[in-house]
């Protein structure tokens, strides 16, 4: 979609001092552990760092549209944290203590934040709890800095509204290249970080969305396997195919915001048999330079649900990321096929089916629970958005996901096949794949791979990949089977060590 940006806007931008700092300390691509040193080293406080970031949100937020709220008590927020640290505090020895993140705003917080899937007509309801997620972010000290733009209702209201949209904050930018698709539905939170506005951001997906904007944004997005992360006290799609997960500038941050979310939540039933993949010691250790070293890596150039299509132009685009791959001490797997693929690739048309059944039930249990709000099951907000149709541009991006959904009835015997085919695709494909040939990870370009990871419930890591000859980023993907998150760290940080391809947007 090409997109038009005001000529006085593009003339703030490039006006805009990028870096911002103190006269010790800048924001610019700053990571975790950058900020906890300087913690230390008494160049910044908690207070000063949210004050820089809300200071770069004033600025570049009007151009990008990655953030719909700041939080107004993230100053206070700070302050506390300040003083932890002066008293030294057991709190303040976390590694996201001090640290502002950013949720998409379909990540339920019960404060003065608006959680509304960037739909007015969630606007002003009221939450019962903090999302399981962010309850372990304050139980780690972190700063929550704001709420991050998303395409609206997590992507699944229309067909035809672009990436990005959403009625409250209107039309997101690549930051690299304007007129550039941001992808998926986390496309603030993935823009934000790209753009420093803020340290590190959390998302959602269902299919892709993480995965997806992180490589269009040039960032790290880690999608856990199913349950990994509660997802109790997010505005829901499908408890089947949901996953939070983070995104952030590195994958050392990636892991350590991972490390702070992941657990038993008595809110999230999945989160139960999950936690017995958590590691002792958590996710941190794995983060090794020489990561690939003896790691056995799938290569599929023919089909593209599973990986590289069969296309010279893409082929060519990946073949120097191979040549590192194989120079960093992996063995590359090529040529890989799946048995019965034509009928596999059937059977996974059947997601979108049972995502709709299934969205009609989660949303309407959701919309009950909230304490307060205008909406209490998807019919009203069909209803809604017809009342306020300028308000929120129905005639030109219909609800027609919405309206789908309203008219099923349960998981009848159609879902219920679906669900069955869902399942045999996963293992006869997938997990077939992985274990006949004994892959540590499947890579695949862009979020090619995304498809298979969700409807299966693996996890995946995307890393920066590289630009195009018009400048706009893309990454690679390393998807694994369940419970290999520690396995899929290596690779990809040994990846982006091995790289280091990712670049702040040019931004003058």
């Amino acid at each position: 979609m090409k997109m038009m940006i005001p000529i006085f806007l593009l003339l703030v931008m490039f006006q805009s001092i990028h870096t911002i700092q103190t006269s010790e300390f800048t924001i610019t691509e700053a990571t975790i552990q950058d900020i906890q040193t300087a913690f230390k080293q008494n160049k910044i406080t908690s207070k000063d760092l949210v004050k820089l970031y809300i200071q770069e949100i004033r600025k570049l937020n009007p151009i990008f549209r990655a953030v719909i709220e700041v939080n107004p008590d993230a100053v206070h927020q700070a302050e506390v944290a300040d003083q932890e640290r002066k008293a030294n505090a057991p709190k303040s020895r976390f590694g996201l203590h001090g640290i502002p993140i950013l949720l998409k705003d379909n990540i339920a917080t019960k404060d003065k934040l608006n959680t509304t899937a960037g739909s007015y007509a969630l606007l002003k309801s009221v939450v019962p709890r903090d999302a399981g997620v962010v309850k372990k972010l304050r139980e780690s000290g972190a700063i929550i800095l704001g709420k991050a733009s998303l395409s609206e209702w997590a992507n699944f209201r229309s067909s035809s509204a672009p990436n990005g949209w959403n009625a409250r904050a209107k039309q997101a930018v690549n930051p690299y290249v304007a007129t550039f698709d941001p992808c998926g539905s986390s496309t603030g939170s993935a823009i934000s970080v790209a753009t420093n506005m803020a340290t590190v951001s959390l998302g959602t997906e269902t299919d892709g969305s993480i995965l997806c904007p992180s490589g269009a944004n040039s960032i790290v997005g880690i999608k856990p396997t199913l349950g990994l992360t509660s997802r109790a006290g997010v505005i829901p799609i499908s408890p089947r195919q949901d996953s939070v997960g983070p995104m952030c500038r590195t994958v050392a941050d990636a892991v350590s915001v991972l490390d702070a979310i992941v657990g038993f939540d008595n809110n999230d039933v999945a989160t139960r048999k999950a936690s017995k993949y958590i590691p002792k010691g958590g996710y941190r250790k794995h983060l090794i330079s020489n990561g690939l070293e003896g790691k056995r890596l799938g290569i599929m150039r023919v089909y593209p649900y599973f990986g590289f299509a069969n296309d010279t132009k893409t082929l060519k685009k990946f073949e120097k990321h191979f040549a590192i791959l194989r120079r960093s001490g992996a063995t590359l797997v090529e040529n890989l096929g799946v048995d019965n693929f034509s009928q596999i690739s059937s059977m996974l048309i059947d997601e979108t089916l049972v995502l709709i059944a299934e969205f009609k039930i989660a949303l309407n249990a959701y919309l009950k629970e909230l304490v307060a709000s205008p909406v209490r099951s998807l019919a009203d907000v069909i209803a809604f958005n017809k009342k306020f149709a300028d308000l929120e541009k129905i005639k030109e991006y219909p609800q027609d996901f919405f309206l789908a959904a309203e008219s099923t009835n349960g998981i009848g015997k159609l879902e219920k096949e679906a669900l069955m085919n869902l399942t045999r695709a996963s293992k006869h494909g997938f997990e077939k794949l992985m274990k006949k040939n004994k892959l540590d990870a499947l890579v695949t370009p862009y979020a090619n791979g995304s498809m298979i990871l969700a409807v299966g419930g693996y996890p995946g890591i995307s890393v920066p990949g590289g630009y195009d000859k018009n400048g706009a980023p893309y990454g690679i993907c390393f998807g694994g089977l369940k419970g290999s998150e520690p396995t899929l760290i290596e690779i990809a940080y040994g990846f982006e060590q091995a790289t280091k391809f990712r670049k702040p947007p040019p931004i003058k």
